[in-house]
């Protein structure tokens, strides 16, 4: 595992000297933009493992894409042989459905401190709750970022996410009540502490996500990708493209429902992605939005 190769993965040519918020955002934004948030491997038949190495060989040399365990792992190990002062952290995610957050600890984040100011840095999430720059902890401060205004709460040592979007501009109308699309204009994302956790703290989520009936991983196959003004997404069969800021303080969000033989072909020129297994796509009806 080395450096030189996960930049050349993401398309980084800037400095590695500085262990600024400049360079750490820049960092960032070329690994979301490379780096899918994607659940594929459950789909066609391989097992998600946490061990580092593995995680390094599939998204840098495999070229794939992982969930938060695998994204935010690598990223946290990339800013750590940077100099960077980094901590790992747990989410519990807020499930719309439920309206309430989930009672197991399934989203790793990495915390940041530089200059005595801390961080988070999520390239763990996907769709439009993703994160386009490393947030500041601060509690009650708006944050506005390309995908919307991003607010840190804190109660009693428990802090939370919310995000604000703006309206939607839906041209296929026969998607305007699909159940992929977020109905709220503020919405809950995570809660988490403080309390420094390490991966063996996610392993037992690790093996639960990919393989309970309940889990929103086994009952939808997700890639979703940040691009230079929004994001893309396919999601089972339906294949979702976002613009930010369309038109002002408005979003366009483009649907286009694939054939089974399109799903493969999709992957490879949207999002860079050749599967080595065939893909069995999924999407139960349920509680992923974008």
């Amino acid at each position: 595992m080395n450096l030189e190769e996960y930049f050349a993965r993401t398309g980084y040519k800037g400095s590695l000297e500085k262990q600024d918020l400049e360079t750490l955002t820049d960092i960032f934004q070329h690994h979301i933009r490379a780096v899918p948030f994607e659940n594929l491997s459950i789909h066609c038949g391989e097992k998600i493992t946490l061990e580092l190495e593995h995680v390094y060989n599939k998204i840098v040399r495999r070229r794939r894409g992982g969930w938060c365990m695998e994204n935010n792992q690598l990223l946290g190990w990339v800013l750590k042989c940077l100099g960077y002062e980094t901590s790992f952290l747990g989410a519990y995610v807020f499930n719309p459905h439920q309206n309430a957050h989930a009672t197991i600890m399934t989203h790793l984040l990495v915390k940041v401190v530089i200059e005595g100011k801390a961080y988070i840095v999520d390239g763990g999430f996907g769709v439009s709750y993703q994160m386009w720059q490393p947030m500041e902890l601060v509690s009650g401060k708006d944050q506005p970022q390309a995908p919307g205004v991003f607010r840190f709460t804190e109660k009693n040592g428990t802090w939370y996410l919310e995000k604000m979007r703006r309206k939607q501009y839906i041209p296929n109308q026969n998607f305007s009540n699909s159940d992929l699309l977020e109905k709220k204009e503020c919405r809950k994302v995570y809660m988490f502490s403080l309390e420094p956790r390490t991966v063996e703290d996610f392993r037992f989520q690790c093996t639960y996500l990919q393989t309970s009936p309940d889990s929103l991983f086994t009952k939808k196959s997700i890639c979703t990708l940040q691009t230079t003004n929004g994001f893309r997404a396919l999601i089972g069969w339906t294949f979702t493209e976002t613009t930010y800021n369309y038109k002002e303080n408005m979003d366009l969000v483009e649907f286009v429902t694939l054939e089974d033989e399109e799903v493969e072909e999709t992957l490879k020129e949207k999002f860079n992605i050749t599967l080595e297994r065939k893909l069995v796509p999924i999407n139960i009806k349920g509680s992923y939005t974008i």
